[in-house]
């Protein structure tokens, strides 16, 4: 392939996805040419319109609900499917039809994210599609959109950046690249969405950021978006007179987001109705939704707004005009917003937890607890040792801290585009480190709250190729095996589990590792189970680490991998003695082999998320 011209950074977002580009060709050191696709799609049956943001809204229409031509998009005339605005406006009047935060159902290792199981409310005579299938048809439509709008420039023949949410494990992080190159994608690289954010700051202060942080500094970067909030924390070093930028941890991958707030809105707007002794159907509650999230955006913009009208589709004929027609008002969506997702607490404060219900409905693994300050004052709690050995930070921390104390903010993601929420969150964090005698914390300003995760990942793919400020930090967490212990039966006892470190935390994508000296035995030709742990806080274990024991809140359990490793010549059940092999590859997702003492032979065992694995 001829050396690509663009760099592109595609930000596959739940709610919203966008598509940004860096002219590598008219690019000089950290002046760049870069800009934002205007991304063809149908906005109303039969008419195509350009727009900088692609709403992640797949709509599966009837038969016969549209015209053939109603559907035709400038490079296909026959799709059977709706992407974008269409699909957001269709699917708010007839839900059941409408799929939607396919990115949480990416990473939902309770279910088998290749099956078509969504929309989940659908009625049987609906058709479904999978979480990976939905992800592949927003990555084609930016693909061919881009074809479209660059036939000098084919989309193939650059370099794309896929962005993905911090807390991504290695499971949903190999998903996302599949989706990837389902579409088409040729070259590819993933890249945190945090990190990108930060990204898109430098590149956008165009040399600038220098003068507005320093040496000792950490950033603490705040991405609450449709579906997901992420919490990352970036330190900044001196190294050989220039400044290092360290990602030294990440948050958990919690679904609490915009999302949750245009519902909460929705069932305050239900409330009134009822006391006018109007009740709302689930059907008329989900399109409540859609109409909760525009009052929302209005009314806790900069904007004048003390009312937004607010209509809800009605399924009789006694209503005059056909509708439910009510009102938000700034004060209420201001005193449920605010107090709902961000209260003012108090840094000890942890999220809320409650006891489940043992039947549940198939449904994502929401936060229990709403309130984003809480889980922020829980990641920075357990990350109060982050810094303890990085060059530059070891011995300043002050010791009686009980959390780490950020000294710059950046705000991402569609919610604190109102900056009533974002002045909320800064004075949070600013009463905790007062609260310690700590220096209040500065927000780094300028960011394109909607654009900025694209924006860094196509400066990123710039920067890979030796222009630019990189972020450094390597994988996010450390990740470990399972290795079950050597011991005789006992009634009613599992043998004990040890867990083998074969990714360190910070291990650059790109590199390789081998255990020289230890060797397992990998049992073929019969059905056998891997299971694997991650950890955010456990920074000093290297490869080979074997643990014994280990606190609760510092390993994960990830998912389980079932599978049958072929007997490559061998009987069924032959325990191999092999060395194990891990590698963070280029696109950001891990690979773990196992490498037999004598013969060629390699399994690899890839975080696979169908229940079993494809060696």
């Amino acid at each position: 392939m001829s050396t690509p011209r663009f760099s592109i950074g595609i930000d596959l977002g739940t709610t919203h996805s966008a598509l940004a580009y860096t002219d590598m060709q008219a690019s000089d050191g950290e002046k760049t040419s870069h800009g934002v696709l205007e991304i063809a799609q149908l906005t109303a049956p039969g008419a195509v319109e350009a727009q900088p943001l692609l709403p992640s809204f797949l709509y599966l229409p009837h038969s016969d609900e549209l015209a053939p031509a109603d559907l035709n998009l400038p490079w296909n005339s026959d799709p059977q499917f709706v992407v974008g605005e269409l699909a957001r406006s269709r699917g708010a009047t007839t839900p059941i039809r409408l799929v939607s935060s396919a990115k949480s159902w990416l990473c939902h290792p309770a279910v088998d994210r290749r099956a078509p199981i969504l929309p989940t409310d659908a009625p049987p005579e609906i058709p479904r599609v999978s979480p990976l299938e939905a992800s592949v048809r927003y990555l084609t439509h930016l693909r061919d959109a881009w074809n479209f709008a660059h036939p000098d420039a084919p989309f193939n023949q650059q370099d794309v950046t896929v962005t993905i949410p911090a807390s991504f494990d290695p499971a949903a992080r190999e998903l996302t690249a599949e989706a990837a190159r389902a579409a088409g994608f040729d070259s590819l690289t993933l890249l945190e969405e945090p990190q990108s954010a930060l990204y898109s700051w430098i590149q956008a202060s165009q040399g600038r950021w220098r003068k507005e942080v320093r040496p000792g500094d950490t950033i603490l970067v705040v991405d609450v978006g449709g579906g997901t909030s992420d919490f990352s924390l970036i330190a900044v070093v001196e190294r050989e007179g220039n400044l290092e930028l360290h990602r030294v941890a990440v948050g958990e991958h919690i679904l609490l987001g915009g999302d949750n707030m245009d519902l909460t809105l929705a069932h305050v707007v239900a409330r009134k109705l009822a006391q006018q002794g109007t009740q709302l159907d689930p059907w008329q509650m989900r399109a409540l939704t859609y109409s909760s999230r525009a009052a929302k955006e209005a009314l806790l913009s900069d904007s004048d707004a003390q009312t937004v009208p607010i209509v809800v589709p009605s399924r009789g004929s006694k209503l005059i005009g056909g509708s439910i027609r009510t009102e938000l008002t700034r004060d209420e969506v201001t005193a449920v917003i605010l107090e709902g997702f961000f209260p003012q607490v108090e840094v000890s404060a942890r999220p809320a937890s409650r006891t489940r219900v043992a039947l549940t409905q198939l449904g994502l693994p929401f936060a229990h607890d709403p309130a984003i300050t809480r889980h922020l004052a829980g990641f920075l709690g357990r990350q109060v040792t982050a810094l303890a050995e990085l060059e530059g930070f070891a011995g300043h921390a002050n010791p009686n801290a009980t959390f780490l104390h950020p000294t710059a903010v950046l705000f991402n993601g569609g919610v604190f585009k109102s900056e009533i929420l974002a002045a909320r969150t800064l004075a949070a964090i600013n009463g905790w480190l007062t609260a310690e005698n700590a220096r209040p914390a500065r927000m780094l300003s300028g960011a394109d709250l909607d654009l900025a995760v694209a924006r860094g990942a196509a400066y990123y793919g710039y920067v890979r190729r030796g222009q630019g400020v990189r972020i450094r930090g390597g994988i996010a967490r450390a990740f470990y095996v399972a290795v079950e212990s050597a011991m005789p039966a006992i009634p009613g006892m599992e043998p004990p589990v040890q867990a083998l470190c074969v990714a360190p935390f910070g291990m650059e994508e790109g590199s390789e590792t081998e255990l020289q000296t230890q060797e397992f035995g990998l049992v073929v030709g019969e059905p056998v189970h891997f299971r694997f742990f991650g950890s955010s806080t456990r920074r000093q274990d290297q490869i080979g680490t074997m643990l014994n024991y280990w606190q609760p809140d510092e390993l994960q359990e990830l998912n389980e991998i079932h599978a049958t490793l072929p007997t490559e010549g061998r009987q069924p059940g032959e325990v191999v003695h092999v060395r194990l092999h891990a590698k963070v590859t280029e696109a950001g997702t891990l690979e773990l082999s196992a490498v037999p003492r004598n013969g060629s032979e390699r399994w690899k065992v890839e975080f696979d998320v169908r229940g079993q694995s494809e060696p």
